[in-house]
């Protein structure tokens, strides 16, 4: 039983809300503002290897040096914004593109520029001479100079996109606020924001220096705790693969590991072990940050791991049956906050189904980032109570064998629950779900699929802690293997309870920072036994303020609903019947 419980179970569901995996950031205050420092003359290459200087463009009134990445999320998001603006403000303005980064060869610059049909000129900076000279840091970051190249402005584009959040609609739009008062001959009321980004990737001035190496330290742990996502064709914003992937993000690495952001885990380790637990070692991180701070040495080639192999077709065995989400592909726009999408879909299930293994898979896997399909029972308008599968970057589907099934009635529909990430242009997808059956006669567990869930309640406005309970009370002895909270947008901290029969109590999981972007589902490393009359006790709580920077709107009273401008309370747990 306990090898049955250790293989990984159904989903690790990566919710989130268009923004962007989670690596941009918001940079800390720097200690001297370029505000009113005045940039010199330069001559850069184009994504094509034409020299343009910055005279060129001495007409225009203003002039916006925007500072982007070929890979970094949010800069994809925004190259098209600036094509916005400069046609918003037409001749008065000039927009040029520099990328700053080491990594970005002019072949990936012109094949953004294609991508993204940005409009402006794109350059590169070599060296980042000009990153170096304005201070620049991240990508996006842009600086508005005036008629005399004097900087009026510095810092993000707009508000809509940020650390693990997006807007449905810009609120603040501080650069075109700027350029419009500068035009007009006014101050600018807000000449400096902080910007949100990626790292630019700078040329290293050390030599490498240490024992400590690429080849015999860093790729074993980039191989297994982050290769599975940041590798060609996955969501992850950029490949982990090889030494020349990590040259440029090493910064943005750093970042996201010391704020506990990379690789996504949320569980509080004082509570529960867990099988899929996805943290760093303390050697580990220690490794990497030296290897950093002595110059990144590559090592000897003889040291370098056979790299992991990933299966390119289905990953449970040859599904008896694949089922598509709907008819036609769905549109998914270049930009903007696409709410959860559901399809419902009859699969032609005449008879009860015992499914031992099912796996969701993105047609399109660039804007998929998360699919769940619920199982809707005959008679049932919605499925929450049973996920069937799950998709998310880095995740295993549902495969456990060995006499453990999931059983689905006749006549059940399946629900697939849709999340899109736009990712700066135009496409679609088709994804479909497989599945594998199992006769009823070999079947020695069924899955239970429980709940803990709450609909009653009405989150008050601009309320930064609101608590909402729900239980769930165990009528026959069972194992616990696996649980799931499950809120939206507001979501601040989630806790799993239990309280047994013989008046002890135990805390089974606790989230104290939930996040809406990497919501997991947590496996136990052994299966926890819940004897009759257990009752589970979960705890969502719930910030409505204008401090949760994700909150659409604290202005409002927040209930039930599917979209994720609404909430939900949903404790998930697996398990099967006790022996």
């Amino acid at each position: 039983m306990n090898r049955l419980m250790k293989r990984p179970s159904r989903i690790l569901l990566a919710l989130f809300s268009a923004a962007i995996v989670a690596l941009p950031v918001l940079a800390e205050p720097t200690t001297k503002s370029p505000v009113g420092t005045t940039v010199d003359e330069f001559a850069l290459d184009n994504c094509y290897g034409k020299k343009v200087a910055l005279s060129e463009f001495g007409e225009r009134e203003l002039v916006v040096l925007a500072f982007l990445g070929t890979e970094c999320p949010l800069a994809k998001l925004y190259g098209p914004r600036l094509n916005q603006l400069q046609e918003e403000f037409g001749e008065d303005v000039q927009i040029i593109g520099i990328n700053s980064n080491n990594q970005d060869s002019l072949t990936e610059i012109a094949s953004f520029v294609h991508r993204h049909d940005i409009e402006f000129p794109m350059l590169k900076d070599v060296g980042n001479r000009v990153a170096d000279e304005l201070s620049a840091e991240r990508t996006p970051e842009v600086f508005l100079l005036g008629k005399d190249r004097t900087v009026l402005y510095h810092g993000r584009i707009d508000d809509q996109y940020g650390v693990g959040y997006s807007r449905e609609k810009t609120v603040k739009r501080e650069l075109a606020q700027a350029i419009q008062e500068a035009l007009a001959g006014k101050p600018i009321s807000v000449p400096s924001t902080e910007p949100a980004g990626c790292h630019i990737g700078r040329v290293k001035k050390s030599e490498p220096t240490g024992e400590i190496t690429f080849t015999k330290h860093i790729a074993p742990i980039l191989n297994a705790r982050c290769v599975s996502c940041h590798r060609e064709g996955e969501l992850a914003p950029f490949t982990l693969e090889s030494f020349e992937d990590v040259q440029g993000w090493e910064d943005t690495i750093l970042e996201v590991i010391e704020d506990n952001r990379m690789p996504p885990w949320s569980a509080d380790p004082a509570h529960g072990e867990f099988a899929n637990d996805a943290r760093l070692s303390e050697r580990e991180k220690d490794l990497i940050f030296t290897w950093v701070e002595n110059g990144m040495p590559e090592g000897d080639a003889s040291d370098l791991p056979s790299p992991p192999q990933f299966t390119k077709g289905w990953k449970i065995p040859e599904p008896d049956q694949i089922i598509e989400m709907r008819d036609t592909p769905f549109e998914v726009p270049a930009e903007g906050v696409v709410d959860y999408k559901r399809f419902v879909v009859d699969p032609g299930w005449d008879e009860d189904k015992f499914i031992y293994a099912a796996e969701a898979r993105p047609q399109n896997s660039s804007v998929v980032h998360h699919i769940v399909v619920y199982v809707i029972a005959p008679g049932k308008r919605t499925g929450l109570e049973h996920m069937l599968a799950g998709y998310a970057p880095g995740a295993v589907p549902m495969h456990f064998g060995d006499g453990i099934a999931i059983h689905v009635p006749a006549k059940s529909r399946l629900l697939f629950e849709m999340h899109y990430t736009p990712n700066g242009s135009k496409q679609s997808d088709l994804s479909y779900l497989g599945v594998c059956f199992m006769d009823e006669k070999d079947v020695q567990h069924k899955l239970n699929g429980r709940i803990a869930i709450r609909h009653d309640f009405a989150i008050p406005p601009n309320d930064s802690d609101y608590k909402v309970t729900a239980k769930y009370r165990v009528r026959r002895d069972e194992m616990l293997l696996s649980m799931t909270p499950h809120m939206h947008l507001r979501g601040k901290s989630f806790s799993y309870k239990a309280f047994y029969p013989d008046g002890t109590d135990e805390t089974l999981l606790s989230v104290p920072n939930y996040d809406f972007n990497w919501q997991l589902e947590y496996i136990l490393d052994e299966p926890k036994r819940l004897p009759r009359g257990t009752e589970v006790r979960c705890v969502a709580t719930y910030d409505n303020s204008e401090a949760n920077l994700s909150n659409p709107n604290p202005g409002r009273t927040v209930y039930w609903g599917d979209q994720s401008f609404e909430e939900m309370m949903i404790g998930f747990m697996s398990t099967i019947d006790a022996e």
